[in-house]
């Protein structure tokens, strides 16, 4: 067994949170020989449920979990924190839009990223899982000036999943034929699942998928899947988002086998994205680091879409400039 690590978990009596600690605690996520600390974090309004989710932890009987934390206080929640999912938001309804989320949410990422900065181990890896959460990254890192930028991610991977998973029905094979399909710039419907690099079982999606439908109905589909969810089933994505979020910090943590995976970080001015701006990019892992894949050629059709995520982004940004601080 290895030293333990201590795991926090935002909004953790949520959906999400619900759905992703069982991941966690069974270490599929940290790895089979991982013990974990979970530090759970919640709103005064959701302690209640937080000690129901934790006895539920504790009467699964995790050989892995060595200890359970809940707490209404982030400070505690993120004391030594080796990982941080910051899952908590408010999540879209039907008659919200992107305004709406940044003005909701944006406020709490600032606390949150001052939480961070001054307890969570120096070492800290953070994926950002709430929405919108490219910009709630970026306020989060702006609030933790002690902490490398890089450290902090948003989730773009459910967009490849559900990239995958499309690819996968059309061609009539399992998810696990397809590879290195990845997603550039914004957990929005302007992001862009790009399938230039993508393999079926070892043909090249763009030799198996017409274009008409690469740039069509596959988009489509793909960058309006979550309204989709939430018309069919009344709630936003829960499962599907949890099982990203553990497939983005597995990754991270344990490497993605020369993989080309998703991630959302501050850009360093990869693909002419401005530096700061937390954008997706194609990326592989390896010993707990991750590396920007930063010389793919870009055509007019994938330029065209990189420009439109900097422009939404900038936006965003724009709009919370007043939580990034100086």
């Amino acid at each position: 067994m290895k030293e333990t690590i201590r795991v926090a978990v935002t909004g953790a009596a949520g959906n999400i949170g619900y759905a992703l600690l069982w991941r966690i605690a069974s270490g599929d996520c940290f790895g089979a020989n991982q013990p974990v600390t979970l530090q759970l974090l919640e709103i005064p309004v959701g302690m209640q449920r937080l000690e129901g989710v934790m006895m539920e932890l504790k009467d699964s009987a995790f050989p892995l979990v060595h200890e359970i934390i809940g707490t209404d206080d982030a400070n505690t929640a993120f004391k030594d924190a080796d990982a941080i999912f910051l899952v908590g938001s408010r999540p879209r309804t039907k008659d919200m839009d992107r305004s709406d989320l940044v003005a909701a949410n944006g406020p709490i990422f600032v606390g949150q990223g001052r939480a961070i900065d001054a307890v969570a181990s120096p070492n800290v890896k953070v994926i950002t899982v709430g929405n919108p959460c490219n910009t709630n990254a970026l306020i989060a890192c702006a609030n933790a000036p002690s902490i490398p930028s890089r450290q902090f991610t948003a989730m773009t991977r459910l967009d490849q999943n559900r990239a995958v998973g499309q690819m996968a029905e059309r061609a009539g094979v399992p998810a696990s034929k397809i590879h290195d399909v990845f997603i550039w710039g914004n957990h929005a419907n302007t992001m862009y699942p790009d399938p230039r690099f993508a393999t079926i079982d070892g043909e090249k999606a763009t030799d198996v998928f017409d274009q008409d439908w690469l740039q069509g109905d596959f988009l489509g589909t793909v960058a309006t899947r979550g309204k989709a969810i939430i018309e069919a089933r009344g709630a936003s994505s829960a499962a599907s988002a949890a099982s990203a979020a553990v497939d983005h910090m597995r990754d991270w943590w344990q490497g993605s086998s020369g993989r080309i995976v998703s991630m959302a970080l501050p850009s360093e001015g990869w693909y002419g994205v401005p530096e700061g701006l937390v954008f997706s990019f194609p990326c592989r892992c390896e010993n707990g680091e991750m590396t920007v894949v930063d010389d793919l050629p870009i055509d007019a059709f994938a330029q065209s879409k990189i420009n439109e995520n900097i422009s939404a982004l900038m936006d965003e940004r724009e709009a919370v400039s007043e939580l990034l601080g100086d």
